[in-house]
């Protein structure tokens, strides 16, 4: 907490004697008015280059002025006028020499007043005096040439914090501060010449403060804190700091100048830059052994040896320093571990912070000099394995009190020398490993670790998953940040039974292992890692988590990953500590950057139980309407015939390439329902086939194969013939055998163009009457010129003149022989042919006792074996 408080010593001591380039604020030469916001209660002027006051922006309802780092000259009676209100005004780093007596005579509500680091060159009594509520008054580092405050300063009351002096101001007499008397402050800082030549005894009597603060070189008069501790005797501080006491030489004298530490009661005593030696640094502790003085720091001071110093060897000169913490930081000289060669000024110590140091190697003695120690620090120095852990060394009983031991930032690699060295030190419970190199496979093995060590950091290093198993198991916190993880292993977390916090932000792990158990493990951090999906499965064995931060991922947003937030949110059981903003889509490419919070996938993509029952239902309704149509366009009945073109087809490649199949040429093939047979022999066939120049017509009854497939037998003629004639009748409409020759003449597979089909309309026929499956007869009826047979007599001569046109004059066909093997059927070494089924069957079957059959047509020879 002290630490915390720092900056405010800094202040207060004049620390910071000139403003640096590094140190000014960022300047934007371009914008030079002051910013008011706060409901005009603020007034932001910081580095504006302002010469002068810009008093006419300032609204009167400001209580806070900021104008540090300008050029201001002077203060006049008008620049704060017309503001009552203003509480704060900080006026530091400027080139302030005058303020008027009347500057802040409207101002009494001012509480804090900062003129630090001006060129003020004397104590303005006159214009502070109507700022009777003043609280902080900070006006150190100015060109004073005395540090005696005006009776004036009796009334400040209510003053807590007062900073004076100045690079000019040579001493300090007694009755400088007598005004303070009566009041007690919070703190108090003087600052005088780095070439002290004075100091009257009993100067700072009178001042009654908890922190006290000197900056002051005592280089040409060391006595002079005698007189300052003497001053100081039988009062109670919290903090006294002594800044560059010894500035520009080592001190060199016998006398013990800090023999009134004896008598102040302090929490702290810091000693922060000037120059030690080994002679002053012992008159100090030789001190401070019987001093109430609780806590000591050392920074950045310049430690050197004495020439003059004689070890002679009979022991250390520290062996009963008593204190709470022992700071020691940016120190130059890494020897100031052992001024005195030993290390028994550590023994009863009970927090050691060595930080900034830079010293590479612990001797063996000092670990068992420091048995005291309950906390070590020695992080930010130069440690490296082979220098904390020697082999030669004997760490049984060592560091018996030790609980908590931070190493981080060094050089440190070995796992396993680490744990090697804590294994003996038996209170040990936090162990501190970050900002190393740790977490190699080849240095992670066989660890060995004391078992209570219940809290271990080692974030900003180098692990591989192989390495958490050199992890101790016994662990409540770990702390495996920034460790470039890509992966984790389910080993280690099997047996850290009692994992209560894990913290793996930073790392590249790019998935979470879907079964994750760690029984204990309350809080976990995922962020900034390198995974994309995430589910209610993931954690579903950690019944212990209460709070999860899992943002900065790139999230593939889907509804995996929506079920889980909304799963989360909703049951409130596991608190999502950086939700919503860190939460963003990375995929897909058109979510970019989108908001998880604001990603709300359809319910129809995300519910699979939805899903399959649209599947099922459009997919029935899909069937349905298929069979519908089937039904409709009697596809079944298109199927049935193409599967039959495509099984003949089949069956006339084979037979042609068993050469068991000549091709014969009609003029035309006849298709004609059963009903219109006889029509077809007396009228159709004798009209024309007994002329002059004969056409060869190919009917079923005559022509058709017998023991043939009757669907080989249709394709066969239909193919081997010019035309085709369709004679069409309600009859032929009802014919399962004419609907195929008219669907293979449709489809010509033959090759034949569409005009080579003759259609005659035995009796009139209704095309809308007909089927759905006779669209294509439809289609023709209504597209296509048609014969229509006349029922009287005398107009019949002209439909033979119309029908023998359109076929066109009868040419020489090629003559087709029957070369015919039976198809047979052996049953017992008999062969019988194996006739045609159905209405064609009947057909063939029957004796034509009409026609006049050529034998070499009809009478197939049958073969007995």
């Amino acid at each position: 907490m002290l630490w915390k408080l720092i900056p405010l010593y800094a202040l207060l001591l004049g620390v910071l004697t000139s403003p640096t380039p590094s140190s000014l604020p960022t300047v934007n030469t371009e914008q030079r008015l002051c910013h008011i916001y706060n409901s005009g209660q603020t007034a932001d002027c910081l580095g504006r280059q302002l010469e002068n006051v810009p008093w006419r922006q300032f609204p009167s309802t400001l209580e806070e002025i900021d104008l540090s780092y300008n050029k201001l000259q002077a203060v006049s009676a008008d620049d704060f006028l017309r503001l009552p209100q203003l509480r704060i005004l900080q006026l530091r780093y400027n080139n302030i020499s005058h303020i008027d007596n009347d500057a802040f005579k409207n101002n009494a509500l001012l509480e804090h007043l900062d003129i630090f680091n001006n060129s003020l060159q004397e104590i303005p009594a006159t214009a502070l005096t109507p700022l009777l509520n003043l609280k902080i008054l900070y006006m150190s580092n100015n060109l004073y040439k005395r540090a005696a405050l005006a009776d004036s300063f009796s009334k400040f009351v209510k003053l807590q914090e007062l900073s004076m002096g100045g690079p000019l101001v040579m001493g300090l007499k007694k009755g400088d501060f007598q005004p303070l008397m009566n009041i007690s402050l919070q703190g108090f800082a003087i600052k005088c010449s780095s070439n002290l030549s004075y100091y009257e005894p009993g100067s700072l009597e009178v001042i009654q403060t908890k922190r006290m603060g000197f900056d002051m070189a005592i280089d040409q008069q060391p006595s002079a804190l005698l007189h300052m501790l003497h001053d100081l005797a039988n009062k109670t501080f919290i903090v006294i700091q002594f800044r560059n006491l010894f500035e520009f030489m080592y001190y060199m004298g016998q006398e013990d100048i800090f023999l009134g530490l004896k008598d102040i009661t302090a929490h702290q005593l810091i000693f922060h830059r000037g120059k030690f030696n080994e002679n002053l640094l012992r008159m100090a502790l030789m001190n401070l052994q019987v001093a109430p003085i609780q806590r000591l720091r050392l920074q950045y001071i310049d430690f050197a040896r004495s020439p003059t110093f004689v070890d002679s060897g009979a022991g250390s000169s520290i062996t009963d320093l008593t204190l709470d913490n022992l700071d020691l930081w940016y120190i130059s000289n890494p020897d100031v571990l052992r001024f005195d060669w030993r290390f028994t000024w550590f023994n009863k110590i009970k927090r050691l912070s060595i930080r900034y140091v830079y010293f590479n190697t612990v001797p063996c003695d000092a670990w068992v000099e420091m048995e005291g120690v309950q906390f070590l620090d020695v992080s930010n120095n130069r440690l490296k394995n082979e220098f904390i852990f020697n082999r030669r060394c004997d760490y049984k009983g060592t560091m018996p009190n030790l609980h908590t031991f931070n190493m981080s930032t060094n050089d440190l690699t070995s796992l396993k020398d680490m744990s090697s060295l804590t294994r003996e030190f038996q209170q040990l419970q936090v162990l501190d490993f970050s900002n190393n190199k740790l977490g190699s496979a080849e240095e992670s093995r066989d660890c060995v670790w004391k078992q209570n060590i219940t809290r271990l950091i080692a974030h900003h290093n180098q692990f591989v998953s192989e390495a958490l198993s050199c992890l101790p198991t016994t662990v409540q916190y770990l702390d495996l940040s920034y460790c470039n993880l890509d992966q984790l292993g389910m080993t280690y977390f099997e047996k850290a039974t009692n994992l209560r916090t894990l913290l793996l932000s930073g790392n590249k792990i790019k998935f979470i292992p879907p079964k994750w158990e760690s029984p204990s493990l309350q809080s976990l951090a995922l962020d900034g890692n390198s995974f994309g999906l995430i589910s209610k499965e993931s954690f579903q064995d950690m019944p212990q988590l209460s709070c999860l931060m899992a943002g900065n991922n790139p999230y593939h947003c889907t509804c995996e990953l929506r079920a889980f937030i909304e799963d989360t949110l909703s049951k409130g059981k596991v608190n999502l500590t950086d939700w919503p903003w860190n939460y963003k889509c990375y995929h897909p490419e058109a979510l970019l950057n989108t908001v998880i919070a604001k990603y709300f996938p359809g319910k129809v993509a995300c519910d699979i139980r939805l899903v399959i029952i649209i599947c099922v239902a459009t997919t029935s309704a899909v069937i349905l309407i298929l069979m519908l149509i089937c039904y409709i366009f009697d596809l079944a009945w298109y199927t049935k015939a193409t599967y039959q073109i495509i099984r003949a087809k089949y069956r006339v490649h084979k037979e042609k390439a068993a050469g068991d199949l000549e091709t014969f040429t009609y003029h035309a093939f006849i298709s004609y329902s059963h009903s219109d047979a006889d029509w077809v022999r007396d009228e159709l066939l004798p009209c024309l086939e007994k002329n002059r120049n004969p056409y060869r017509l190919c009917i079923h009854e005559r022509d058709f194969m017998p023991g043939k497939w009757i669907i080989d037998n249709i394709i066969d003629n239909i193919e081997s013939s010019r035309k085709v004639i369709f004679v069409l009748s309600r009859h032929f409409v009802d014919s399962e055998w004419c609907n195929y020759e008219l669907y293979f003449a449709q489809q010509r597979a033959m090759g034949k163009s569409f005009s080579d089909v003759i259609l005659v309309v035995k009796e009139p026929i209704d095309p809308s009457s007909l089927p759905s499956k006779y669209c294509k007869l439809k289609k023709m009826l209504s597209t296509k010129t048609y014969l229509e047979w006349p029922q009287q007599v005398n107009q019949q001569p002209f439909f033979w003149a119309q029908l023998k046109s359109v076929l066109g004059k009868p040419k020489m066909t090629q003559n087709r022989t029957y070369s015919v093997k039976s198809r047979t059927s052996s049953v017992g070494g008999i062969s019988v042919i194996r006739p045609p089924t159905g209405e064609r069957a009947s057909e063939v079957a029957k004796p034509n006792e009409d026609k006049e059959v050529e034998p070499n047509q009809n009478q197939i020879p049958v073969e007995a074996f």
